[in-house]
């Protein structure tokens, strides 16, 4: 397939939430409480919420920077690419690298709404969630019809909460929702526990997908403090590794059937023999662990599990072990691991001899089936190609852009510890 006739679709993006994203939807009461953008005494944009300051890291924003100026120290918004948190320019920077579609995962609320969580008013925080998510799909998502896939974020503190919002955010027209890839690790209970179920059955009953990002246990992968971030770094998303095991040996698995969970940011060239060594441990060990499942634990998790990936050839090349049927793409925008703006080039390199059906079925069609998403409706199917979106995006400037700020490079490497030091801790998970 020619580069300019494919179509994107991406599973997972990033916001850099406005500093006005709060206004107008909130109650008047609470108004005076929302998160607010400031600058602080180091000159960086923090949001302040509760009297904590929350940084935008700037790994989480490294969009059109040289890589010799990627870094962990909290930015600003001057120092990033207007798209990071623009909606119009984030259009923009899509049209120029030739992407339809895009899902966009939270920043400083953390991927499922940790810090809300935190708040000791729940009052407050319900509040809060709410306005998050109708400012996400009624201004963000609505202001590009067919361009965006909706996302919530979830009142992790109360699965009847939960249930409430996945009902009213799916009346919305939004049917997916964030959660943790193992939320014991935030001190909530595991997907072994029933603590959950309300939030089970109203996710099958609205057909929501369940989205678990890399890192929304708030647990990075640390094989020592000492070791380089380069470590962190290449584990973080095969790392997912374990979310999936937990889940496909849960009760989830057989008690909720309507439930589908999608890996976000997990790659999937890991997945075949993840799924062969399923199998093995079912049919060796069954016998005497007592776990029953409806299918072979790799036709389960076929059935069940969304994948995506960003540039993983070796996954490509296993497509079929993987479950070719519920592969799906992502440009990481603006993340560090992001592709853009040459997404189409660097994912047409993975799909050299993939048949034409296959690779519309990676890049959009199976996104388009899986989250109820249907771009063509609003615009046709021609002017969504790589090719009419870049034409569209002419003269967009996507030069690389220098934040002017000296870099001197570190004479060792960046270990994981200078992360922990650099980085202000969060009071709690």
């Amino acid at each position: 397939m020619d580069v300019d006739d494919l179509i994107l679709v991406s599973v997972d993006d990033h916001i850099v939430e406005p500093p006005d994203m709060f206004d107008g939807h909130l109650p008047p009461r609470f108004a005076g409480l929302a998160p607010r953008a400031i600058r602080n005494e180091a000159g960086d944009d923090v949001w302040l919420y509760e009297g904590q300051e929350l940084p935008n890291i700037g790994l989480n924003a490294v969009a059109g920077k040289p890589p010799e100026e990627y870094g962990i120290e909290p930015t600003s918004f001057a120092e990033m690419r207007s798209g990071c948190y623009d909606v119009g320019d984030r259009v923009a920077d899509m049209d120029a690298n030739g992407v339809l579609g895009s899902m966009c995962f939270p920043s400083f609320p953390q991927f499922c709404g940790q810090l809300f969580s935190r708040t000791e008013d729940k009052d407050v925080a319900i509040a809060m969630v709410r306005a998050y998510n109708d400012w996400h799909i009624d201004e963000w998502c609505a202001s590009h019809p067919g361009r965006f896939i909706p996302l919530a974020i979830p009142p992790i503190w109360s699965p009847e909460l939960m249930a409430d919002e996945v009902h009213r955010v799916a009346a919305k027209g939004c049917r997916a929702v964030t959660f943790s890839e193992n939320p014991e690790k935030l001190g909530w209970p595991s997907y072994h526990s029933p603590h959950w179920d309300p939030f089970w059955r109203a996710v099958s009953d609205e057909g929501t997908v369940v989205c678990l990002h890399i890192g929304s246990s708030s647990q990075l992968t640390i094989t020592s403090v000492e070791a380089p971030i380069n470590v962190m770094i290449t584990l973080q998303p095969m790392n997912i590794v374990q979310a999936a095991a937990d889940i496909l040996w849960s009760r989830v698995m057989t008690e909720f059937p309507g439930v589908t969970f999608a890996l976000s940011e997990g790659g999937i060239g890991w997945i075949p023999y993840f799924l062969e060594r399923c199998d093995y441990v079912y049919e060796h060990h069954q016998a005497w662990t007592g776990q029953d499942l409806p299918m072979r634990p790799s036709e389960l998790f076929r059935e069940r599990f969304i994948t995506c990936f960003i540039d993983d050839a070796a996954g490509v090349k296993n497509r079929h072990d993987v479950g070719l049927d519920r592969i799906t793409w992502e440009c990481d925008y603006p993340h560090s691991d992001s592709t853009w703006p040459n997404s189409p080039e660097r994912l047409a390199a993975s799909l050299d001899g993939v048949p034409d059906d296959e690779i519309d079925a990676m890049t959009h069609l199976n996104t388009m089936r899986l989250f109820d998403y249907d771009p063509f409706a609003v615009h046709p199917r021609e002017e969504c190609t790589v090719g009419a979106l870049r034409a569209r995006a002419a003269g967009w400037d996507i030069s690389t852009r220098s934040s002017g700020k000296a870099v001197v490079r570190p004479e060792t490497p960046v270990r994981i510890m200078d992360l922990a030091a650099r980085v202000p801790a969060s009071k709690s998970a």
